[in-house]
């Protein structure tokens, strides 16, 4: 194995701890340095931390000894900093969505493929045991081919917790571009791009009231949908029917579910790394829970940054080859906004974008190394 890639942090948020806990078993990327546009909260991240720097946005990106930018910046900053990465030499892996807009996200794309650079996003909760064990079984064959599938993440909103949500209520926000990514990854990795959708969108109310921390009862605009419900054409001509709420008090639906001729399949939370797999098959008495056959055991937020590592440093050519890739984010990004196209305009919009299915994750576990 070749030495390990320098990565700078950029975007010293809410989401930087979950990276930061996985960085120690992780061995294709250290991490030397973190930026922020506060610099203090830069400062504090370091502070916590053996050999990593605090520095400037633009100091990071120009720091001739970063190899990778991990970008955890709000959405509407994603594009401006990737680009930023990338015209000064370095791959980006990001946070997910790849942009706020389609239009920025095929800028991003473009820019790293013109520049023979790698990009990634998250989320990268699909290469861990729960959705990659259910990916065993639909290539296995055993619950047939698949015709159906379902996906439902239904809450109140992210204001009841976080204590700075006004990003979630704008554009490149809402429950769709927010959650959306988790499920969508998810939905494709299991059964192949998208070639067409039909959206519905709603938005319950104008403002949110915060819940928590120094800021709780301050109200929050919404200027984006916090409900949308769609259908998704796989290439494969299986349907999914989307639901993605901030305005649904519960829900006992499954996260994802899989109908195939042979059997039905419960999917864990896309949103986390592991849980049961579980299917009934045609003709059983009951759910019967699949043991673990693939995908990283113990996987969390870092290990789609490690295999783009892993891939730059073996020399590999095809700039696409690690699993969270830029053309697979950019895909579930053109799902998203077409389905928001269809909700607004009343109409079946065409997915452009295409993806290749990203290679299937052998059983593994972080601590093997």
């Amino acid at each position: 194995m070749g030495k390990p890639l320098n990565v700078g942090i950029i975007g010293c948020g809410a989401i930087i701890a979950q990276y930061l806990a996985t960085f120690p078993s992780l061995t294709h990327v250290r991490l030397v340095a973190v930026a922020d546009l506060d610099l203090a909260r830069a400062q504090a991240v370091a502070d916590t931390l053996t050999g990593v720097r605090a520095i400037a946005v633009s100091e990071l990106i120009e720091a001739p000894d970063i190899d990778v930018v991990l970008n955890l910046t709000i959405p509407a900053a994603h594009a401006e900093i990737s680009l930023a990465a990338t015209a000064a030499g370095k791959s980006v892996y990001g946070e997910k969505p790849l942009a706020a807009s389609l239009d920025a996200g095929r800028e991003m794309v473009d820019a790293a493929a013109k520049a023979g650079l790698r990009l990634g996003c998250a989320p990268d909760t699909v290469l861990g045991s729960g959705v990659q064990t259910a990916r065993h079984v639909i290539d296995s064959g055993t619950i047939g081919a698949p015709i159906a599938a379902t996906a439902t993440m239904a809450t109140p909103g992210h204001e009841r917790w976080h204590p700075n949500p006004d990003f979630y209520y704008l554009p490149g926000g809402g429950p769709l571009l927010d959650m959306g990514p988790y499920y969508v990854t998810a939905l494709v990795t299991l059964l192949g791009h998208v070639t067409s959708v039909v959206g519905s969108a709603s938005r319950t109310r104008g403002e949110r009231i915060i819940g928590s921390g120094p800021r709780e009862g301050e109200r929050v605009p919404v200027s984006t949908d916090s409900h949308v419900t769609g259908i998704l054409t796989h290439e494969s001509g299986a349907l999914s029917t989307l639901i993605m709420s901030f305005d649904s008090v519960k829900s006992s639906a499954a996260n994802i579910e899989i109908h195939g001729e042979l059997g039905s399949m419960l999917v864990p939370d896309p949103n986390h790394f592991a849980g049961d797999t579980q299917v009934f098959l045609l003709g059983a008495d009951e759910w019967q829970t699949v043991p673990p056959s693939a995908g990283i055991t113990d996987g969390a937020r870092g290990i789609g940054l490690d295999d783009m590592a892993a891939e730059i440093i073996a020399g590999a050519t095809y700039l696409n080859s690690h699993r969270a890739n830029g053309d697979l984010a950019f895909h579930v990004l053109d799902v998203m906004e077409s389905l928001l196209t269809s909700a607004h305009e009343d109409r079946r919009v065409t997915v452009s974008s295409t993806a290749v299915r990203p290679a299937a994750v052998p059983y593994s576990s972080l601590d093997a190394g």
